[in-house]
């Protein structure tokens, strides 16, 4: 029998991660705030998205941890990539959106951006004194 699953993430801000997602490709539901998993059964979430096929995937505040979980189920999980890759790539462009905006913040721009053989992202930053 199917049931929702929730993931552990390190996600603890809303933007970066939406930012996140759609960097990706990923189309947030603006509109719907629930995951559908078997038999029809709803959850509610926070951030809620459609991959392919009938896979729903969603993120939801837990205020224990203070950090997102991934939301969706396991059992319906028909996309090309498996959860834990889905997650890594998510965590990723979340790491380098926050990155972007706290530098950003704090008076510095991006000079150069290569992304590496190895999945990484190697940013080269500079902040020009007044």
């Amino acid at each position: 029998m199917s049931h929702f699953s929730t993931i552990k993430t390190q996600l603890i801000e809303a933007e970066p991660l939406i930012k996140a997602l759609n960097n990706l490709g990923y189309t947030i539901n603006q509109e719907e705030k629930f995951v559908k998993g078997y038999r029809g059964k709803f959850t509610p979430v926070d951030i809620s998205m459609n991959l392919s096929g009938d896979t729903k995937v969603g993120f939801k505040w837990n205020k224990n941890s203070n950090s997102y979980e991934l939301v969706t189920d396991l059992d319906l999980w028909k996309f090309e990539i498996p959860v834990e890759r889905f997650i890594s790539k998510i965590t990723q462009m979340y790491a380098y959106q926050t990155i972007i905006s706290k530098t950003k913040e704090e008076g510095y721009q991006v000079v150069e951006e290569t992304n590496k053989n190895d999945g990484s992202i190697e940013l080269v930053l500079t902040k020009w004194d007044n």
